[in-house]
């Protein structure tokens, strides 16, 4: 089933950057990223609601609200810092530069938190990266 969930997450990914390219045009990046943050967090907060999840707040602990906190603020620099070179860039060249997360997030999974590092998963990097090079260039 996790699979179903990641290729519904790439098509949505993919959806944001045409809908987000098309909405920036004459908005200021830091304000568009504000509105697109909005509508996630009445998303989100609407997914709990319905599934009765509201409770669960109670029983979040110290470690993981740090960590949930400091993925929140990643994400948000992430964001600011996307609408921003989808606004100088073009959509063909800023989401292959983005989908590096790919590759960054493989090492630090290796390196933080001990994932194994196959010969797949290091051609996989080597691929990405090429296949970003190629676009970008």
């Amino acid at each position: 089933m996790w699979l179903v969930f990641a290729l519904l997450s790439a098509l949505f990914a993919a959806l944001t950057s045409i809908l987000a390219k098309i909405g920036i045009d004459g908005v200021n990046s830091n304000l568009a990223t504000a509105v697109r943050t909005m509508v996630v967090v009445f998303m989100a907060w609407g997914m709990v609601f319905l599934t009765h999840a509201q409770n669960g707040i109670w029983e979040i602990g110290r470690k993981s609200w740090i960590f949930l906190i400091l993925s929140g603020l990643a994400t948000g620099a992430s964001w600011l810092c996307y609408y921003r070179a989808l606004q100088l860039g073009e959509v063909s060249k800023v989401v292959p530069v983005d989908k590096l997360s790919v590759v960054i997030t493989l090492v630090l999974a290796f390196v933080i938190l001990r994932e194994e590092f196959t010969v797949r998963a290091v051609l996989g990097c080597l691929l990405i990266g090429a296949g970003t090079l190629v676009m970008v260039l």
